[in-house]
């Protein structure tokens, strides 16, 4: 299941610009032109991540964040502002907003501040003893037990580790040497093919010959979690 995230803003070009680069990053994404239509939106879809205006008629940006967290939402919450004064970003922060950028913005910096907030909140659900999900592929990190549209997949322990940090960085190109590092505790020598074995054992159980593609090769850096169409 792809991760959702939910954009209102009622500049029209801002939310085509965003619904068109966010779901060719692979998310799936919702729009609303208005804080009432945000409001919604929220309660018939519960997005991953919420990125929303502060200068909206009827209903701002402050308000929906207020709303939101007043219902009991810990949605990740990036607002959007063409304010840059630091009362406005309090304003916001106090509220529950847990990013801020100010307009006009990167298109690249929002990207990657839309994948830390979505990374942060896997995080939050690893200690809390959660599972990971990424398309329809599930880990329970208390049981240790992976599944894939319902199939188990039996891992072994440095694989079920493998497959964890991966779906705690989806769509983030990990080098080799930061993955054996992580997994192993050593540097990659470029003399080891032991990555790439247990690349090829976890495509093998993952795909199992009808799963998708989910653990991508990026040539001469390393490996990507990422579906196939993104």
């Amino acid at each position: 299941m792809r991760q959702h995230i939910l954009v209102v803003d009622d500049d029209d070009k801002i939310t085509s610009l965003l619904r068109r680069s966010l779901a060719f990053e692979g998310y799936e994404v919702t729009t609303a032109n208005n804080g009432l239509e945000g409001l919604k939106q929220m309660l018939s879809n519960d997005p991953d991540l919420l990125i929303v205006d502060v200068m909206m008629p009827q209903v701002d940006g402050w308000e929906v964040v207020r709303r939101v967290r007043e219902g009991g939402s810990s949605v990740p919450v990036l607002m959007l502002t063409a304010k840059d004064e630091i009362q406005d970003r309090v304003r916001g922060l106090d509220l529950g907003a847990d990013d801020y950028l100010v307009k006009p913005f990167a298109l690249e910096e929002l990207l990657a501040r839309t994948r830390a907030l979505l990374r942060r909140k896997s995080e939050k659900l690893e200690d809390g003893g959660a599972r990971l999900q990424f398309e329809d592929l599930k880990l329970d990190l208390d049981s240790r037990e992976a599944n894939r549209s319902g199939r188990r997949i039996e891992l072994t322990a440095k694989e079920f580790d493998l497959l964890q940090l991966f779906m705690q960085n989806p769509r983030r190109v990990l080098t080799r040497d930061s993955i054996m590092d992580k997994i192993w505790g050593f540097d990659y020598s470029g003399e080891s093919n032991v990555l790439e074995v247990y690349i090829a054992m976890l495509r093998q159980k993952t795909e199992d010959g009808t799963g998708s593609r989910l653990i991508q090769t990026v040539r001469g850096t390393g490996y990507v979690l990422r579906g196939e169409g993104g």
